[in-house]
């Protein structure tokens, strides 16, 4: 009953388009001969509100969208499994239903990192650019030699049981955006709330997370398009392993054969948007401005 009075209550930012007979949600803001499609990273509850600080940055010179996936914001559940093709393909799906026309830049945070990925090699003439925002790319695991992790499908009980309303009313900071004061409104933070509650733990994404490690084994021999600009922000991060890896060393093998790259080091945390909006959407325009 509280959730269903709160989804009346709090309505979709953007429009609600038909995919596979469920409802997803894409939202755009500003204008502009570049078309960014911001996608989020797995268990970004309220991505359309997660990303407000930097789209209202980036809109100013782009068109931005930012589309949630299912089990995300204010989209549905949907039974169909989580693999990299049907996640590009609703993807693709909704962008044409909500009649936005490409060629797109992809700006993947985390985990879409691996959809972009996919994207760019099976659909090459649809991707103009790729951005990524601390980005996992399907080769990191090997890399690094770690395992892919996984999420207890008991969690998909949690929303429906209340116990996911539960955990973010008692403990806040761990749901919400971690940014100075005032970056997101009063009533952006109580409605992400709102929307973590209901979407915590639901079944897309314990099912995206569990489905990581297929979804890895399926693109770790793609490789960014030559022909397609990659520019990467990623947070500073000291860590060396034994034989000298580093994160950055990582993402300079991932961009090495991509003639137009960037790679830029922010201080900060993984979901640097939180914190670097208008320094990400200035090196945003200026990459997009060189070609």
């Amino acid at each position: 009953m509280i959730i269903a009075y709160e989804q009346n209550k709090y309505l979709p930012l953007g429009q609600l388009v038909e995919v596979d007979g469920e409802k997803m949600h894409v939202y755009t803001k500003g204008e502009g001969k570049n078309t960014i499609v911001l996608l989020s990273g797995a268990g970004t509850a309220a991505p359309a509100l997660d990303y407000e600080p930097l789209m209202n940055e980036m809109a100013k010179n782009n068109r931005i969208v930012v589309v949630e996936t299912f089990g995300y914001g204010w989209s549905d559940t949907t039974n169909k499994e989580r693999t990299v093709e049907n996640i590009v393909e609703e993807i693709r799906e909704a962008l044409n239903k909500a009649n936005i026309e490409g060629p797109y830049i992809l700006m993947p945070h985390s985990v879409s990192g691996i959809y972009s990925m996919y994207y760019a090699n099976k659909y090459p003439n649809e991707i103009k650019a790729i951005i990524g925002i601390d980005c996992t790319l399907p080769q990191v695991v090997e890399y690094f030699n770690e395992s892919v992790p996984t999420m207890p499908q008991y969690l998909s009980m949690l929303a429906p049981t209340g116990i996911a309303r539960l955990a973010v009313y008692m403990n806040p900071d761990e749901y919400l955006p971690n940014a100075n004061k005032g970056i997101y409104s009063d009533e952006n933070l109580k409605i992400t709330k709102s929307i973590s509650a209901w979407k915590l733990g639901n079944k897309n994404i314990v099912d995206e997370v569990n489905e990581m490690n297929h979804n890895i084994e399926k693109t770790i021999e793609m490789s960014f398009p030559p022909e397609i600009p990659v520019m990467i922000f990623t947070e500073k991060d000291d860590k060396v392993t034994e034989d000298g890896k580093t994160i950055l060393s990582f993402y300079r093998t991932q961009l090495s054969h991509v003639p137009s790259n960037k790679l830029i080091v922010l201080e900060g945390h993984h979901y640097l948007h939180w914190s670097h909006s208008e320094e990400i959407s200035q090196n945003v325009n200026d990459f997009l401005n060189a070609f």
